[in-house]
């Protein structure tokens, strides 16, 4: 299709195959049947906010832009440019978190387990017992999810994630979606905090953070430019804080350094006494 009859855009439609599945309607309420016995409500009175208790990940900077730590069987986007170091923030915060005690699977669509040693051992020693998997089948992932049941789960990224009952390419609008309904799921059922990773392009057209926004319960965006050294962490959405506060990061030769003072650096270099300063 040349131009879309809407907008008058041209080569913005995507192909979207929609399957139908034979026994799908029978299989949803056997489903529902088996398992509303076992739904109860709870009063409002007898939850426990222990339930929600945040962990901290070591970083101040990101743990500021989360709302103070990261809640238990959330769901986290963070997005940003390729290469602009969303890997390698993650990569530390499973560093800390695993040196603290915590149960982190790293699950990796994108490298070998060979190149995320040699990318950890530039950031440094792991101390903790952090375990990796590189696998992009989602129905793997699910089974593995569901065996070990880790505190907290990085997928990197979602755009190669990929379900075998969606007739779609890793990384269109339908395996995205789905993926990310499934991971949702999982997280909230299984009490599991997962982080993914999303690649925008310059247009925002890939099937990605702008589709996802809605589903996840935090958005972070990994801004700057990925040939400079500083880099800012927003917060776009977040169900459990506030979107008004940044973090300030800038890439070193051992990965990302928290910027304590960003006014430091920001009026670095100024002439002294210009007019108009303050």
């Amino acid at each position: 299709f040349g131009q879309c009859p809407a907008c008058k855009e041209w080569n913005t439609f995507v192909e979207e195959p929609v399957t139908r599945g034979t026994n799908t309607k029978g299989v949803a309420s056997y489903h529902s049947q088996k398992i509303v016995s076992d739904v109860c409500p709870v009063e409002l009175g007898s939850i426990s906010l222990e339930e929600n208790d945040r962990i901290t990940t070591g970083i101040d900077e990101l743990d500021r832009v989360l709302g103070g730590g990261i809640v238990s069987g959330s769901l986290v986007l963070v997005g940003g440019d390729p290469g602009i170091g969303k890997s390698t923030l993650l990569l530390q915060m499973c560093y800390n978190l695993s040196e603290a005690g915590r149960d982190v699977l790293y699950i990796s669509g994108e490298e070998s387990l060979k190149q995320i040693k040699l990318r950890a051992d530039r950031i440094g020693q792991c101390t903790g017992k952090m375990k990796l998997l590189c696998e992009t089948n989602l129905d793997t992932v699910e089974g593995v999810l569901t065996k070990s049941k880790p505190e907290i789960v990085i997928i990197d990224s979602i755009q190669t994630m990929y379900k075998d009952d969606v007739p779609a390419a890793p990384g269109s609008v339908s395996q995205v979606r789905e993926t990310t309904s499934v991971l949702m799921q999982l997280a909230k059922g299984l009490n599991i905090t997962i982080f993914i990773v999303g690649h925008v392009t310059k247009e925002g057209t890939v099937a990605g953070p702008r589709m996802l926004e809605h589903m996840v319960d935090t958005v972070l965006y990994f801004e700057g430019d990925r040939f400079a050294s500083y880099r800012i962490l927003r917060g776009v959405k977040n169900r459990f804080g506030s979107t008004n506060e940044i973090g300030v990061f800038e890439m070193q030769e051992k990965g990302l350094v928290e910027v304590e003072n960003p006014s430091e650096y920001m009026l670095n270099g100024r002439p002294e006494n210009a007019s108009g300063s303050v």
